[in-house]
């Protein structure tokens, strides 16, 4: 048999092949399914810093009603215990989930601003998270930003959760940031032990009967994969031993697995394809990624990681301006639009 085992923020893993946050990483029955067939870790949906402060401020705001009037208000109700909130039944559900499997379980928060929310981060290390992601999520909308406050907040938000906890720490980031791989490189040094590639923004819509802005979910697809490849086939060769990097968005199948590796990613995370087949299609990414190896003669999945890098590709002007040159010139116009040759 090929050997599988990867290293992922320090956790040796089975194989690369790790399930993403969706809606079924956070169900104990699904999460045991997913380790029946074959996943490596799975990551749990995000704690929204949104939930946290929202939860809390509407707590405050309902206990301090009417105290400012009546004097007496503060003898209407007993003396409470905290009441549970976002943070509370996210740790329930963690705690859950890792008394379901024997997988690695890494926690999820996802975050938009520097802030005293960050204390989660620790609840999360001691409910038994194996590690934390950290989504990077927000739209820099505010024309008064310049590139360089967005970056410094971002990078003080990781500083921060760094700070709070001891397990691995991984940043999701966007592939909007104006110099990618320098602000790649200052999340590592702010202490982020692996870098995720890449959150998808999720397009809203516009309803023509109300005149509305709705929100639209489109499961991602395989050609969604090629921004990260080009992007961990730069940084690899830069980030190796330093931090760990894993592809998301569009991996489907055990040859989207393949590609990762062969950039020089240490695991591929699937959410999309595991939504469309269910938790099992993890066995049928394994399957096509064995056969892939073995009709190859490799020995391990670490044997071929990162032979298609920037650095060790044969083109490496092709993950670059040269590429989209390339690309453009590769087209080929259809019978119907190429030019009629001139009559006799």
């Amino acid at each position: 048999m090929v050997d599988l085992t990867t290293t992922y923020l320090g956790l040796e893993l089975r194989s690369p092949i790790v399930a993403s946050a969706s809606p079924i990483t956070d169900d104990p029955d699904v999460v045991r399914r997913l380790e029946d067939a074959g996943a490596a870790a799975v990551v749990l949906p995000s704690l929204f810093e949104e939930e946290i402060l929202h939860e809390e401020l509407e707590l405050n705001r309902a206990l301090d009603a009417g105290s400012e009037h009546f004097a007496e208000a503060l003898d209407y109700f007993p003396t409470i215990e905290e009441l549970p909130h976002a943070g509370d039944r996210y740790v329930t559900r963690l705690e859950r989930i890792k008394a379901a499997t024997s997988l690695p379980v890494i926690a999820s928060l996802n975050a938009t601003s520097p802030g005293g929310w960050t204390d989660h981060a620790r609840r999360l290390q001691d409910a038994g998270a194996d590690a934390l992601e950290l989504n990077l999520y927000h739209l820099a909308a505010d024309p008064l930003l310049t590139a360089d406050d967005v970056e410094d907040r971002d990078l003080e938000i990781v500083a921060a959760v760094r700070e709070e906890i001891d397990i691995p720490l991984a940043v999701k980031l966007s592939p909007y940031y104006s110099a990618m791989a320098g602000f790649a490189r200052d999340v590592v040094r702010a202490g982020a032990d692996g870098l995720v590639l890449f959150n998808r923004f999720y397009q809203p819509d516009l309803d023509l009967e109300t005149l509305t802005v709705v929100p639209r979910v489109e499961l991602s697809s395989p050609s969604e994969l090629r921004l990260p490849l080009r992007w961990i086939a730069i940084l690899s060769p830069h980030l190796a031993g330093r931090a760990s990097l894993a592809a998301t968005s569009g991996i489907a199948s055990g040859t989207d697995v393949v590609k990762a590796l062969l950039v020089g990613a240490d695991v591929a995370m699937t959410t999309s394809a595991l939504l469309r087949h269910g938790p099992e299609h993890v066995a049928v990414i394994e399957a096509e990624l064995l056969a892939w190896l073995t009709e190859r003669e490799y020995e391990s999945a670490a044997q071929m990681r990162g032979s298609a890098s920037h650095a060790t590709s044969g083109d490496p002007a092709a993950f670059e301006r040269a590429g989209y040159v390339r690309t453009l010139h590769s087209w080929s116009a259809p019978p119907h639009l190429t030019p009629s040759s001139p009559s006799g």
